[in-house]
């Protein structure tokens, strides 16, 4: 474990439009305002995505599972900014469902809002960012 102490600098309260791409949005935001440490927290709905559900077996590097979805779901999800090659990384985790199922995973590809997606920023005062590790096969957080 690694860790290290910070403090709160900005909060956003951000909404996303019917139709744009949630992961897109807050890159851009993060761009725009310079964001390079953060939590977030959203909620809303999406009317399509992709997202990384589980690995395909219990190995490392993981070879990943995807699914999507092209249906309205409520989501509920939760996730960080990172710098990673000198962008802002969105890192997010939700949960989309509606009556005809429910899916729980890592967003990564297209995520697209449906009415409106409300997303809360907490910019942090961390030095971080995240760096790519051939061995595990993803890029973790690395304290500056």
């Amino acid at each position: 474990m690694d860790y290290r102490k910070g403090s709160v600098k900005r909060i956003f309260a951000v909404r996303i439009d019917h139709g744009e791409d949630v992961i897109d949005e807050l890159t851009r935001l993060a761009i725009k305002e310079e964001i390079g440490s953060a939590f977030f927290i959203m909620l809303g709905a999406l009317g399509s995505a992709e997202l990384v559900t589980g690995p395909k077996e219990k190995v490392v590097p993981p070879v990943t599972v995807w699914s999507k979805f092209n249906d309205v779901r409520e989501i509920v999800g939760a996730g960080n900014i990172f710098m990673e090659n000198g962008k802002p990384k969105i890192h997010l985790h939700g949960a989309a469902g509606s009556s005809s199922g429910m899916v729980i995973g890592c967003f990564r590809k297209k995520a697209e809002a449906f009415m409106v997606v409300e997303v809360f920023i907490v910019e942090m005062n961390i030095e971080a960012e995240r760096v790519f590790d051939e061995r595990i096969g993803f890029s973790p957080i690395m304290f500056g």
